[in-house]
């Protein structure tokens, strides 16, 4: 159920690091649910369409630089007290640094945080299962099965929960293997590997189509988002060379771009394990 939501968050820290998943995650967890490094290098990504965007020959010099971990400044206006309803004023806080919505009555200080997006890299048979998407943004593009985390759940079961909604799919998540910081949107994007328990798989009440695609048939310009993108061409770098390891990386969106314009990217700080 990944909708658009225009804010802008901060920068969500290194999620794994050397994370592995001790047990296999069961889809035991949908009856719970409602159905409704070694560090190599810094790369950058960009479409011969686009080129205002950084070259990798360009970036790869960076390597050895600290990634740029500023928090944008901009941000929505929280105008009323997300605990007394009272109106609030902007202003920077004792100790703190940037400014926060304050109330004017009780006090509160009204904090925003990043979206956590979970989703799964599903691998049957040598092919990768992908849904085009029903809604806006991005309507009638290629994505894999990720929307928001939920309150009350744990990322891998959001992710399990939202292949089921999006492409009626039973899956055993396997391990982590993305993690994509977008801090232009405030979003974080989680992303597991998956297997399917059955073959059977459809499309959900916000997918046009779901289909399992032989990794050469991926079709890279119809998918959703730079982050689709990134996650794909990582998996493909990797089964190439043997076998899938964990990523992580900042996705720099270039500004005023929209969702869908997938190659309006940086991706800086790459690590990998």
């Amino acid at each position: 159920m990944h909708r658009s939501i225009q804010f802008v968050g901060s920068y969500s820290g290194f999620f794994f690091n050397r994370l592995k998943l001790h047990s296999f995650i069961s889809i035991s967890a949908l009856s719970r649910m409602p159905h409704s490094y070694q560090q190599f290098r810094a790369s950058s990504i960009r479409s011969e369409s686009n080129p205002d965007v950084t070259s990798p020959s360009s970036s790869s010099s960076s390597a050895s630089k600290s990634p740029n971990f500023k928090s944008t400044e901009r941000g929505r206006k929280i105008n009323f007290c997300q605990l007394c309803g009272g109106p609030t004023k902007h202003e920077i806080p004792d100790d703190e640094g940037k400014e926060r919505a304050i109330c004017t009555l009780c006090g509160k200080i009204s904090y925003e945080n990043p979206k956590m997006v979970v989703g799964c890299l599903i691998e049957h048979d040598n092919k990768i299962l992908l849904c085009k998407r029903k809604i806006q943004p991005s309507y009638g593009l290629w994505t894999l099965p990720a929307g928001y985390m939920e309150l009350g759940e744990s990322a891998s079961e959001g992710a399990i929960r939202e292949t089921w909604e999006e492409a009626r799919a039973k899956v055993k998540v396997i391990s982590p293997f993305a993690q994509l910081d977008i801090p232009l949107i405030g979003h974080t994007y989680l992303i597991f590997l998956a297997k399917l328990m059955n073959p059977h798989f459809s499309p959900g009440p916000e997918s046009l189509e779901c289909r399992l695609f032989a990794l050469d048939d991926i079709p890279y310009e119809s998918l959703s988002f730079s982050s689709m993108l990134i996650t794909l061409k990582l998996y493909i770098e990797d089964i190439k060379v043997g076998k899938p390891k964990f990523h992580y990386g900042l996705i720099n969106k270039r500004p005023g771009t929209g969702p869908s314009e997938i190659h309006a990217y940086t991706f800086d700080y790459h690590l990998r394990t």
